[in-house]
């Protein structure tokens, strides 16, 4: 049986790494460096580190930054931002990465995810899908940082992403991305029934128990930003509250 993943996420931006809420990401607390090495003291399943500003302002991936990052990172990395063609998930492969996240390029540019696929294997492609809900109720996906609303529906992305090639999908509500207040649930438990590949949950962690709520939802694995951050709540005892519930966990 997989593991559940307890997975620390990492926002890069402007030379330092951030606290978003709601994806507006503009609190600095520090260094990715300093992060990974504390992570990777507490014995974390994964990392993932996004550029959050790099498609906005039209840049690719900081190949030289992730080259040294990854360096000291020996667990696996997932990257994303600013990816828009087969050439940059070669390139951050190249460097050190184990998985590419494709997010506004999944939607403007779908052929990337099978491509990628075709080239580097489905394992290494992540689908990486931010949702927002309208004033009616609907959730649907948006690109650019959270900026830009496709229309599309978080259900019908995840499935041609998943026909396309990708291993796996990260799921984040921009809506409580920072809150602390817990993941979206209800969209949650719409994809995951949706695809075969694993699902992260992404966006809102605050407790333990948000974490043991997305596994009941159907994620695959949990993913947390300020939760880790900003509380004395560590991945080591979030392990063990998973495992308590029922979960398989990394011993």
């Amino acid at each position: 049986m997989l593991k559940t993943r307890i997975i620390p996420t990492l926002l890069y931006r402007d030379f330092g790494l951030v606290k978003g809420v709601s994806f507006d990401s503009r609190r600095a607390i520090g260094s990715p460096l300093q992060a990974i090495k504390v992570y990777e003291m507490r014995g974390v399943d994964e990392l993932v580190f996004l550029d959050v500003r790099a498609t906005l302002e039209g840049r690719g991936p900081d190949f030289a930054l992730i080259d040294d990052l990854a360096d000291e990172c020996f667990m696996p990395l997932t990257v994303g931002g600013g990816v828009r063609s087969v050439d940059d998930v070669r390139g951050l492969l190249r460097v050190g990465a184990d998985k590419v996240a494709i997010n506004t390029a999944l939607i403007e540019c779908p052929e990337l995810a099978r491509d990628a696929a075709d080239q580097f294997g489905s394992q290494c492609v992540v689908a990486s899908v931010d949702t927002r809900r309208r004033a009616d109720g609907t959730v649907t996906v948006w690109t650019h940082s959270g900026t830009v609303d496709t229309g599309r529906d978080p259900v019908e992305v995840v499935q041609a992403a998943e026909a396309a090639g990708a291993g796996e999908v990260l799921l984040t509500s921009a809506d409580a991305d920072g809150t602390l207040a817990g993941y979206d649930l209800d969209t949650l438990a719409r994809v995951a029934a949706a695809v075969t590949v694993p699902v992260i949950a992404s966006g809102g962690a605050g407790s333990f128990d948000d974490f043991v709520a997305a596994l009941g939802a159907g994620a695959s694995a949990v993913a947390a930003a300020a939760m880790f951050h900003f509380t004395e709540q560590t991945p080591r005892e979030a392990r063990e509250h998973i495992g308590a519930a029922g979960y398989p966990v990394r011993p």
